[in-house]
Parts: C-alpha cells; structure tokens; sequence
C-alpha cells in the first residue's frame, strides 16, 4: 500500500511546535517553528466578496469563548479547521509571525487548533510577544 507526500496522520511542523509547547512553553525553537509557520484564518461565508482582499490586511474572526471571552481562531491544517468549525468553507493562508505582528491591541487571545490534543491559546501580549518575529 502506498502512501501519499502528504500524509493526514503525520503532524506538520506547526503541530509539532505547539507539541513541544506543550511540554515547554518556553521552547525557542518551537516559538520560531510556529512563527514561520502558515496557518489557516477562516473566512465567514457571510463576508463580502473582495473584504479583506488587500493582502496586508485580514478580518480577524472572533469567537467568543464560554467565559465570554474574544478568541481568533486559527488553524495549521484543512482538517483541525473543519472538526472545529465545519461551516466554514473558505480560509486565507497567513504567516502565523505575519498575523502576530500586527495584532490589535485589544484584549483578543489567539488559538491555534482549539479542538485539538495540541492547542494552544495565547493571550493577546503573548501573540505579539512570543510570535511576532
């Protein structure tokens, strides 16, 4: 039986980060890994064709958490994006570094594949100072 390149059942790079994170928050080679790292930012079906089409800025999507909370959802592959959030259909490809870097100033946390054994949540002082690099 052969296997495709691109095997669903091996961890890509940024799942392997979050991984080590996961035992070590403080992992520098992790933190750079998921930096540099693309991940998937869901795109409402409810959004304008052509909003956020400039390529230097993206719509962030907003969640809120249980405790009310604003959480960005954000996604290192089609599958952990579609187990979480299975009526989105559309999604832009960002430099996870990229988003950090001009993250707002508000109180907005980031979690990378919320449903996931390997999430990780960030507040939004730890999106901009761990990951925009």
């Amino acid at each position: 039986m052969e296997t495709s390149a691109h095997d669903d059942h091996l961890p890509t790079p940024a799942q392997q980060a979050l991984d080590a994170l996961a035992v070590n928050a403080e992992d520098q080679a992790a933190l750079d890994t998921l930096a540099h790292s693309d991940v998937l930012v869901p795109v409402p079906d409810d959004a304008v064709d052509g909003e956020g089409a400039d390529a230097t800025t993206v719509a962030l999507p907003i969640l809120e958490q249980p405790g009310g909370d604003p959480v960005v959802p954000v996604f290192t592959t089609e599958g952990e994006m579609t187990e979480l959030l299975p009526f989105v259909s559309r999604y832009r490809l960002i430099p996870l570094g990229a988003l950090a870097s001009q993250w707002p100033d508000e109180d907005l946390s980031l979690a990378i594949d919320g449903s996931s054994a390997h999430a990780l949540t960030l507040t939004s002082q730890g999106v901009r100072t761990l990951l925009a690099r």
